[in-house]
C-alpha cells in the first residue's frame, strides 16, 4: 500500500516537442497523458488567473484517481512579493477558481514559488501563509539560499506547510520535510537553462530510496519533473517510476518505446551541443554531433577537397565525391556517403559533414547547427538508398 501514496508526474503536458519522444499523435495530448501518469503539475495557473469554468472543465476530463497541483498566480508571488496588503484581490481571485473542484479529490497541492529574493525582501512571509485559506494543501518553494534556516523551516512546520524539496543547481536537494505531505520538483541540472537537462538513470536511481524515506515519514508523495525540453521530462518521470517499482504493463510498454526512441538520438551528445551553441563554439558543436574519432577524420580532410556555396536557404557543396545539401527553409540535409547513411537514425554526423561545416561561413554555421541542436526531432536526415550514387540535381563542382 506504500505507493499508493506517491504520485510522480510532469510539470505541464502541453508541449509539441514531446509529439515522437512521448505522445504519438499531435491531437488529444492530456488524454494520452492520462494514460500514463496519476498526476500533473498545472504551470497555466502560474501566467494567467484561472477561472471556475476552467478548472471545472480540466478536472471533469482527467480521470477518477489522478491529481493536480497548481503553482500560484505570479501576480502574487513575483509582482506583489506576497504581501498581505496588496494581493488579497488576486487571492480571491484565485481561490475562487477553485470553488467548482474543491471537493472533487482531484487537488493534489498549491505551490507557491518565490522569486529569487531574500528573506529581507518579504518581511511579512508568515503573515501572508497565515491568510491562505483552510482546507487546501501548501507547498513553498524558495529560490534562494537565505530561506534555509530553522526559522523558516519552524514556520513552515507550524502551519503545516510542505517545504518544496528541489533538484537543480541553485539549491542542495535536502530532504526537509514540514508537513504531512512532501512535495519534489526535479527541474535538472543544465545551465541556461536548468531545464534542457536529460538525467541519467544513475542519477534518478539515487533519488528511489530518498522517495521512499519521505513516504515513510508522510501521508502523501507529490513530485514532478519540470526538464521539459524534448521529452525528457516525461522520460525521467517514467523512469523514477520504475526505480520505484510503480509501473504496470501499459508504462512498462511506454518506457520501452521511449528508451528506444533517446537510444536512436544523441541525447547526451546534444546536451554537450547546446553548451557549444551558447559559447558560439562551431568546432564544439560538431565535435559533439559527430564524436571524437569522425571529427578528427573530419579534420584531416583537406581544404582543396571541399567545395562550399550558399545559396539563400540552401547551402550546397561537396567534399571529396560526396554531395552534401542543407536547406535551412525546410530543415532537410541530404549527403551520400556510406558512414551517413548508417547513421540516419541516430542522427550522427559523419567526417564529411564537420568538414563541410567548418568551411561554410561561421555565422551561417552557427545559425544552422543552432537549429539543428534545438530542434533535431524536426531535421530530417537524408540519404541516396537507390544505389544510383547521387541525386541528379547535385550541385556542380
Amino acid at each position: 500500500m506504500l505507493f499508493t501514496r506517491i504520485y510522480i508526474g510532469t510539470s505541464g503536458w502541453d508541449y509539441e516537442d514531446w509529439v515522437g519522444p512521448f505522445y504519438e499523435r499531435e491531437t488529444n495530448l492530456f488524454s494520452q497523458y492520462v494514460r500514463v501518469f496519476s498526476t500533473a503539475e498545472v504551470n497555466s495557473t502560474f501566467y494567467t488567473l484561472p477561472t471556475g469554468k476552467f478548472m471545472e472543465k480540466l478536472f471533469r476530463v482527467a480521470p477518477s484517481g489522478f491529481v493536480f497541483s497548481l503553482k500560484m498566480y505570479r501576480g502574487v508571488t513575483h509582482k506583489k512579493l506576497l504581501n498581505p496588503k496588496a494581493v488579497e484581490q488576486e487571492l480571491d481571485l484565485f481561490f475562487k477558481s477553485l470553488e467548482p473542484v474543491r471537493g472533487t479529490g482531484k487537488l493534489g497541492a498549491i505551490l507557491i514559488q518565490l522569486p529569487p529574493v531574500d528573506t529581507k525582501e518579504i518581511p511579512w512571509f508568515r503573515d501572508f501563509l497565515e491568510l491562505l485559506p483552510k482546507g487546501y494543501r501548501y507547498a513553498v518553494e524558495f529560490r534562494d539560499r537565505s530561506w534555509l534556516n530553522e526559522n523558516t523551516f519552524k514556520i513552515l512546520t507550524e502551519l503545516n506547510i510542505a517545504y518544496t524539496i528541489v533538484d537543480e543547481p541553485l539549491l542542495p536537494p535536502d530532504l526537509v520535510v514540514t508537513s504531512d505531505f512532501a512535495y519534489v520538483r526535479w527541474h535538472g541540472r543544465g545551465e541556461r537553462p536548468w531545464y534542457y537537462y536529460h538525467y541519467t538513470p544513475e542519477e534518478l536511481r539515487e533519488w528511489a530510496p530518498r522517495i521512499q524515506r519521505l513516504a515513510e515519514q508522510v501521508k502523501l508523495v507529490l513530485g514532478y519533473f519540470n526538464n521539459h525540453f524534448r521529452g525528457f521530462a516525461p522520460h525521467n518521470a517514467l523512469q523514477m517510476l520504475a526505480f520505484l517499482g510503480m509501473l504496470d504493463r501499459e508504462k512498462r510498454q511506454v518506457l520501452k518505446r521511449m528508451d528506444e526512441y533517446f537510444s536512436s538520438v544523441p541525447g547526451d551528445k546534444l546536451l554537450e551541443a547546446k553548451k557549444a551553441v551558447i559559447s558560439g563554439d562551431v568546432e564544439g558543436i560538431l565535435r559533439a554531433l559527430a564524436g571524437e574519432k569522425r571529427f578528427a577524420r573530419g579534420l584531416e580532410i583537406s581544404d582543396r577537397d571541399v567545395s562550399v556555396e550558399v545559396l539563400g536557404d540552401s547551402i550546397v557543396g561537396r567534399v571529396k565525391e560526396y554531395v552534401i545539401e542543407v536547406n535551412m527553409r525546410d530543415r532537410r540535409i541530404y549527403h551520400n556517403c556510406e558512414d551517413w547513411r548508417k547513421q540516419l537514425e541516430s542522427k550522427r554526423f559523419c567526417k564529411h559533414m564537420v568538414k563541410f561545416f567548418l568551411k561554410v561561413p561561421r555565422d551561417t554555421a552557427l545559425k544552422v547547427l543552432d537549429d539543428i541542436v534545438s530542434s533535431i526531432d524536426e531535421w530530417g536526415f537524408e540519404a541516396d538508398t537507390s544505389g544510383e550514387g547521387e541525386r541528379a540535381n547535385s550541385p556542380p563542382t
